[in-house]
Order: structure tokens, then sequence, then C-alpha cells
């Protein structure tokens, strides 16, 4: 629903009720993804498509079945067989599923403001019910960076859970489906949550064109970030070197940083071991409100670049952000080692884990707020 905003918030305006059939899940081969979403209006109008248009015309004729009668929600699939070749279905040879949701803008305060962020291009998630209990199908909650959910999924602890994974998701900026079981006793049944986001991906910048840089730039991806490398010497940062970066970039690293529009989900990974490059870069960087500052290096060489940012007039607080020597203590040796140590610490801050071993009794599903600190690794080579 989240990719119509523009043209939703005009029902919106006008208080106009329309019906959501919003793709959940795609199975083999199917045209659109899960997100994609056709809307009918009380009008009759229609905008999106979950199909391409081989089942649209069947979505829009149920649609308007909800608009003049029963506007429970539904789930509807569509898919392709022998014995229906001809009928409605994906002649891809896919299946979708989708649930269709009635929705009364008059009724549902938080739906425009949500619209109107993912109109503009501001950081939103929607959590919409999409399997599970027939009485809850449909609920849905929003979810923005740092701040409560919007509305309810009929439980409250049901939606704090429920805003902790879709913020998850919010912050890799994706659209995808998340499972919450019966184990923790949130609900009786299983559920499943559509996640809409319209968040780009966070950004990973590492500069320093290292091996230990191919290798965050890996993990990086794996968690979800568009990474960049950056360094200033061009026989160094090649793509060939980097091929899991999203970019590669030949710039002095602080000039290339002051050059960036950023945001609070960027992390800034400084490999460099050179003050020529990491002074001014540090200097910039800290000073920036991104989400993760860390630099390599020994403890040594840590006191050393400390004083040389105190003497180009770093604060306190502000040298305070910086991750130094950078990562979590797991006895890291290799660049794969070193890079899965850099990114524990970065999930642990994003988060506010502790890094100390679940074994020891804390919780499994940490809830509290970041912490200021952090556990330093050991970088003694540098």
């Amino acid at each position: 629903m989240l990719e119509l905003a523009t043209d939703l918030l005009e029902r919106v305006r006008t208080r106009t009720p329309f019906v959501a059939a919003t793709v959940t899940r795609v199975a083999g081969s199917a045209p659109r993804q899960p997100g994609a979403s056709l809307v009918v209006d009380a009008d009759g109008a229609v905008l999106g498509n979950v199909s391409g248009g081989c089942v649209d015309a069947a979505v829009h004729e149920t649609a308007l079945e909800m608009l003049r009668g029963d506007r429970r929600p539904r789930v509807e699939r569509f898919g392709y067989s022998d014995g229906d070749a001809m009928g409605v279905g994906l002649t891809c040879g896919g299946t979708i599923e989708l649930v269709l949701r009635h929705h009364d803008p008059g009724a549902e305060p938080e739906l425009g403001p949500a619209l109107t962020d993912a109109a503009r291009n501001r950081p939103v998630a929607v959590a919409t019910i999409v399997r599970g209990p027939s009485a809850r199908l449909g609920r849905m909650i929003v979810v923005r960076p740092d701040l409560p959910g919007e509305g309810t999924l009929g439980d409250e602890r049901l939606d704090r859970a429920a805003v902790g994974h879709a913020a998850g998701v919010l912050h890799a900026g994706q659209t995808r489906t998340v499972d919450i079981g019966t184990a923790d006793g949130l609900c009786r049944e299983p559920l499943t949550l559509l996640v809409e986001s319209t968040a780009p991906a966070p950004r990973m910048l590492v500069f320093g064109a290292i091996d230990h840089a191919a290798a965050l730039a890996r993990v990086g991806g794996f968690l979800g970030y568009r990474v960049t490398v950056c360094d200033a010497r061009a026989t160094f940062a090649t793509p060939g070197r980097f091929p899991d970066a999203d970019e590669v970039v030949v710039d002095w690293p602080h000039r290339y940083l002051r050059a960036q529009r950023l945001d609070g989900r960027t992390v800034i990974c400084v490999l460099t071991h050179d003050p020529k490059f990491d002074v001014p870069l540090l200097e910039a960087a800290l000073r920036l409100p991104v989400a993760y500052v860390g630099a390599m290096g020994s403890r040594r060489t840590h006191e050393e670049r400390l004083a040389r940012l105190r003497a180009a007039g770093l604060t306190d607080r502000e040298l305070g952000r910086l991750r130094s020597p950078i990562g979590l203590d797991l006895g890291a040796r290799t660049p794969a080692e070193t890079a899965l140590s850099i990114a524990a610490e970065i999930v642990a801050q994003r988060l506010g884990g502790s890094g100390v071993p679940l074994s020891t009794g804390v919780p499994i599903h940490h809830r509290g707020a970041p912490s200021p600190g952090a556990v330093p690794s050991s970088q003694e080579s540098g």
C-alpha cells in the first residue's frame, strides 16, 4: 500500500473509503513482490496492480464486494494449475497470496500521517497481520525510528513485539513478512506480519582499502547495508578488490564524507591506520548525527589519535562517541573474524545489547535503550 502513498493521500483528504489488496507471499515465478498493491476506492477508481494484469480483474471484483458489503479483511490466493489453465491465475506459473483490507480514513487517524511520510520518503513502516486468528487479521500498527508505535494489533505485548520486528525491517529499508510464534505467550496461534517500509537501505561507509574492508563489505551487505569503500589511493580502491561493496570511491576520505547526505542509521568504519587520513576524517565524522563511528588501531594508536583530535578542537562528548579500538572482543585474528566483531558491535549499539554471552542469563530479546558504553576489542597490530 505504501507504494501508492502519493495517490492515496487524496483519498485520505476527502475521507474516501478504499480497499487495498496487497501481495504478502510469492512462490515460483510471479510478476510482483510482497508489498505490491492494487487499490479500489468507493468511487470505483483503481490504482496499482498486483499481477501485471492476469488476476487484477478478479481482485477488483472482490474489492468492490467488500466496498458494497462485508468489510472484514480476507486472504486470497492465486496460482496456475493444469486443471484451470484458462481460469483466473498466474500464467507465468507462480502463486501469490494477497490480503485485502477495507480502509476508512475517517476511522484510522494513523493512516494519513503514515502515507504522508511514505510520500515524502521519510522512514516509516506499516505492520499488518496477514495470517493468523481471523479476529486479528488486517490489524495494523505504524512504526517510525525511535518512536512508539501508532495503532494497535489488539494486545499490548503483541504491539511491543510487532514494533520491535518492524523497526528491524524498517532499519534495513525492506518490505517483507515476519512470523511471530506462540512460544513466548504473545499469541495462542502463530501469526504473520507484513511489514511495508519506505526507508532506503542504511549506509555503511568503510574508509581504507585493505583486506579488512573487503570482509566488512561482505558482512555489511549481509546485514542489509548499502556499503561504500573509500580510499584516496586509486591503486588499492578498485571494484575488483571489493566485489561485495555497492560502490568503491577514490577520494580523500574527509572530503568524500563532507559531501554526503547521511542519516541517523549510517555507520562509519575507519580502517585507514594513517593520521593524515583518519584524523580529519574522524574530526568530521564525530560531529555528524550518525549511528556509529569506529576506528581500527592499537590502544597506543587510539591514545595518539585522541590527542590529535583534542588538538583539532573536538570535545570530550564528541570523542565519547568514538568506538576505538573498533569491534567487540571476540579474539578475532583474520579479516573475516575482525569484520564479524565490528558488525557485532554495530548491532549491539543499535539494539542496546550488552555484548556478553547469553548463557550468563541476560535477556535473549533485549528491549533496553542503546548503551552509551561498549566492550572494546583488542587490535594491537596497528
